[in-house]
């Protein structure tokens, strides 16, 4: 036996997370980490449960390809997470900034799946004609501010309590990360 072979009383290892383009079959498993996120931490500033109906209309911005993606984290047919890039306003002068998220199930938190989710939606937003990516992290939240700056992001300032929940003030750093360098 070497040692990464598991003795025969040893339980059996995880099944690995698949990164993968997001699709509708995926849509109840983003609900459902939506709504626990939303129930439970200040992660996300819903203040309601949303359902499947309600998110396909978000649903339908992403893309397999150009600026605005949805990645999922799937492990064992379940999704575990899911990141995404989409527009961040509608005004045409910010045709090549974006808005990124990521949100994990509980039971995926602190096991590299953000780093995996991340690292494949830059990989698939570097040939897009995206300039910025942009993070709003409702704080406290050290865990993903960490991993933001894991991925090139920097601190840009802080919206204080410009949001209401659960009869509290919620404030997020906002941070960025330039994709690309305008030209000389």
């Amino acid at each position: 036996m070497t040692p990464d072979t598991p003795g025969p009383d040893a339980p059996p290892r995880p099944a690995p997370y698949d990164i993968v383009v997001g699709d509708e079959t995926d849509l109840p498993g983003i609900v459902d980490i939506l709504n626990y996120t939303a129930a439970h931490s200040d992660a996300n500033f819903a203040v309601r449960p949303t359902s499947v109906a309600d998110r396909r209309d978000w649903f339908s911005r992403f893309g397999p390809s150009g600026p605005y993606r949805l990645l999922v984290a799937r492990r064992g047919g379940r999704v575990a997470g899911f990141a995404c890039s989409q527009r961040y306003r509608d005004h045409e002068a910010f045709s090549e900034t974006v808005e990124v998220s990521i949100s994990l199930d509980a039971d995926s938190r602190g096991r590299g799946v953000g780093s995996m989710l991340y690292g494949a939606l830059f990989d698939h937003l570097a040939d897009e004609a995206v300039h910025v990516a942009l993070a709003g992290i409702a704080v406290p939240n050290e865990a993903s501010v960490a991993l933001h700056r894991k991925f090139g992001f920097t601190e840009v300032g802080v919206f204080r309590e410009y949001a209401v929940k659960n009869d509290r003030y919620l404030s997020s750093l906002w941070m960025q990360r330039l994709l690309r360098r305008p030209p000389a």
